[in-house]
């Protein structure tokens, strides 16, 4: 058995900052933006800013959280600091759904984009991986899994030297893309196609939110930043701004540089006839040496995502496990290395599974993107919860107008999840209420604790109406619903709804003399 050692203070704020940045640039640029341009046409451009402005308003969220209570797992932790176990254990459930199926889809990635050189990877006519290609991302996820286990450093030296490389070649894209620019692509079909049912559904399903939604491996973390206070707003803020500018310059580049006789028809099939987009564009413009360096770059960049992921997850496990109090011995943290071995082996057995049933990227996008912002959702209200239950508590960055801020982020996330359709939301939020009856069940049979249970069913109720008010308006809405409420009037509905949940749920937290905000399991 594992001795039981403690996190090791070892990152700095260019390791945090390329982690966040890392996290965030994935294999989300090198697809999405086929995707976002058949949804949205040139309105695509609006997705992508709106989708930085979402995942700043979080981010400036767990700047507070991540400064005030640098905790390993933080992400699952600090739901439970603020109302309860169950809460942090709904929580780790959800954001473990995210992060592990995370590191899977960045192996996938890595995969379809090399069966551009090598198409055996690949079945026939699909994008599905043959069983050479399963072998393929097998052998990605264990070397993620070997650059996780020796310790925190040699993840962040591995990070930063794919990093650079990562950033290099979609910085190359957009100049060269921009001097083949074609205004008059702005206006096939006028600037926004299928209006702004368009716009939002891009944002959830296109692959926008999946390929912002890369903060929470730098709060994951948190015990093992130098700094911290100072530190982890910095990179968090950085990360966004930088990745958003990114993000908005490669759709505008895409969009006009597809020759323009290709949209006779329109935005709708340009994600067929683009299915990788930065490759297949730089071929349709004769740049054929841009192609290789796509292809190369496509192999490495979601893999160094996947590597972040498969040290994040770890870090998740290990926190679930505190906030449940089961599976405790996942908790173990090897003296040596300072690393969660344990949660690192059930991080690669997860991700494995997740590419188990042979899934393309497009299949697990949907999922993943709701699952973190699910996951995001719950910390505008454990901010808001702490502010009443722990007024004294040291805020080293502490959110400005977070009255306005606070209802605002939630209402948003709100937003997103419910654009993500009907077809993921009905079983992702279906399990989590099974879930929370697991933990009742589960916990019930213990009669000294059953006023405890009690307690933590009362702070984390408002989370269970949540989930089944939104699922009711999924099936009655138009985001793969029947249509019995028409848009937008479905999304102003889940948005009255949210801001309703999140006035419960500030005030349903943990009093004063029942916190336990734990200790730092770090070395100094």
């Amino acid at each position: 058995m594992a001795s039981q050692g403690k996190f090791k203070k070892s990152l700095t704020l260019t390791d945090l900052t390329f982690i966040g940045l890392g996290s965030i640039f994935g294999s989300g640029w090198l697809f999405a933006a086929s995707h976002v341009s058949a949804m949205a046409g040139p309105a695509g451009i609006l997705s992508w800013v709106f989708g930085g402005f979402a995942v700043f308003l979080l981010g400036l969220v767990y700047c507070e959280l991540g400064a005030a209570l640098p905790r390993a797992g933080g992400v699952v932790r600090y739901p439970e600091f603020s109302h309860g176990p169950l809460l942090g254990s709904l929580t780790g459930f959800i954001t473990l759904i995210a992060f592990s199926s995370l590191i899977a889809i960045e192996a996938v990635a890595s995969r379809q984009y090399a069966a551009a050189w090598f198409p055996s990877l690949n079945v026939p006519g699909s994008s599905d991986p043959s069983l050479l290609g399963w072998v393929v991302q097998f052998v990605l996820l264990v070397l993620y899994f070997l650059l996780n286990y020796f310790s925190v450093k040699s993840f962040a030296i591995a990070n930063n030297i794919v990093s650079i490389f990562k950033f290099m070649v979609p910085l190359l894209v957009i100049v060269l893309l921009l001097t083949h620019f074609n205004s008059a692509n702005m206006h096939v079909q006028g600037f926004a196609p299928n209006g702004s049912a368009g716009v939002q559904l891009a944002i959830s399903t296109g692959g926008i939110i999946f390929a912002y939604l890369g903060l929470t491996p730098i709060v994951s973390v948190a015990s093992e930043v130098r700094n911290p206070q100072r530190t982890i707003p910095i990179a968090l803020i950085l990360s966004i701004a930088l990745s958003t500018v990114i993000y908005v310059l490669l759709q505008v580049s895409f969009l006009g540089a597809i020759p323009t006789e290709q949209l006779a028809n329109g935005w709708a099939g340009i994600d067929k006839l683009y299915s990788l987009p930065y490759r297949d564009i730089a071929l349709a413009l004769g740049l054929g040496w841009l192609a290789f360096l796509v292809v190369a770059d496509a192999v490495v960049s979601p893999s160094g995502t996947g590597n972040i992921y498969m040290n994040a997850t770890p870090r998740v496990i290990y926190g679930w496990a505190r906030s449940g109090g089961f599976l405790k011995s996942l908790t173990k943290i090897d003296a040596k290395s300072g690393i969660p071995r344990r949660a690192l082996w059930a991080s690669f057995g997860l991700s494995l599974f997740w590419t188990l049933p042979f899934p393309s990227w497009e299949k697990l996008i949907g999922v993943v993107s709701a699952a973190l912002v699910l996951s995001y959702a719950v910390a505008p209200v454990t901010v808001a919860a702490l502010r009443r239950s722990a007024p004294g508590m040291a805020r080293p960055f502490k959110v400005r107008a977070f009255a306005v801020l606070g209802p605002v982020s939630f209402i948003v996330a709100a937003l997103i999840v419910y654009w993500s359709r009907w077809q993921v939301l009905s079983w992702l939020l279906g399990l989590q209420v099974v879930m929370f009856a697991a933990y009742v069940i589960y916990k019930l049979p213990s009669a000294e604790g059953r006023q405890r249970l009690l307690r933590q069913v009362q702070c984390s109720l408002w989370l269970i109406v949540f989930y089944v008010l939104v699922m009711t308006v999924s099936w009655l809405g138009t985001f793969g619903g029947i249509g019995a409420i028409t848009h937008p009037w479905d999304s102003l509905v889940v948005a009255v709804i949210a801001l309703g949940i999140y006035e419960w749920a500030a005030r349903s937290g943990l009093h004063a003399h029942e916190l336990n905000l734990g200790e730092d399991e770090s070395e100094d």
